[in-house]
């Protein structure tokens, strides 16, 4: 009890700060204590739930939360994120974990490549938000992941998004994906209730840290420690499947 305390706080308070849902952190960290990858993706997800709402309430109050752009991309999510306990059925463990591993990489070279700041944010069509968002929520839940790992990269290198802003983005796109995706997994059988509700409680104290954090640091400083956390992530899923 004390361990899954402790690890959700901690996973708060990334989430909170880099805009994630936490699934990145705490799929191997459970993966470390024991659990089943089908078992931890399952508990990810309700711990999302909790540190994607509250975190989005947060980032609201402060002023960097788009809605109306992030509705169209969540939409999407909650239809794509439906998929994800199929997907989670009809795919080995093995797979499951290099999947994960593509899935971090290209999020750390996407954001290590982009610029600090773009002079002007992209208008894109509807539709294409929608598309966007059903792809990662399909994708991004069947390894326990909010999506925003993937999201908040496209959101600064494609659409020229500012960073804090993106992050807010994709914290709030976990909503729609932790959702649908729990409603998935729980049709599935994949959800430990207990464990998932003592992480999600213990994670909203990390969001709230977070968060006020996150508007505090300079976006330079903020970038550069997305990169680490990325980079350290790969390093584990490299070490874990390949040694």
């Amino acid at each position: 009890m004390f361990e899954l305390i402790l690890l959700g706080c901690c996973i708060g308070l990334l989430s909170g700060f880099f805009g994630i849902g936490g699934g990145t952190i705490l799929v191997p960290a459970l993966l470390l204590l024991g659990f089943d990858i089908k078992v931890a993706i399952g508990i990810s997800v309700v711990q999302m739930i909790f540190s994607s709402v509250y975190g989005s309430y947060l980032n609201f109050k402060k002023g960097t939360l788009d809605a109306i752009m992030v509705l169209a991309i969540g939409l999407g999510g909650f239809c794509g994120a439906f998929l994800s306990g199929v997907i989670t059925s009809n795919i080995s463990d093995e797979n499951l974990e290099l999947f994960f591993l593509t899935f971090v990489s290209f999020a750390l070279i996407r954001v290590f490549f982009s610029p600090k700041e773009y002079k002007e944010q992209k208008d894109v069509a509807k539709w294409i938000l929608v598309l966007i968002g059903f792809i990662i929520g399909g994708l991004s839940m069947s390894i326990g992941v909010g999506g925003s790992l993937l999201l908040v990269p496209i959101l600064v290198g494609f659409l020229h998004v500012p960073l804090k802003q993106a992050t807010s983005a994709g914290l709030f796109f976990v909503v729609f994906s932790s959702v649908s995706g729990f409603i998935s997994h729980f049709l599935s059988g994949h959800v430990d209730y207990e464990s998932g509700v003592v992480i999600g409680l213990a994670s909203l104290v990390g969001v709230y840290v977070g968060v006020h954090l996150k508007h505090k640091v300079d976006v330079i400083i903020q970038k550069r420690l997305l990169i680490v956390f990325y980079f350290i992530v790969v390093i584990y899923l490299v070490k874990r499947i390949f040694f």
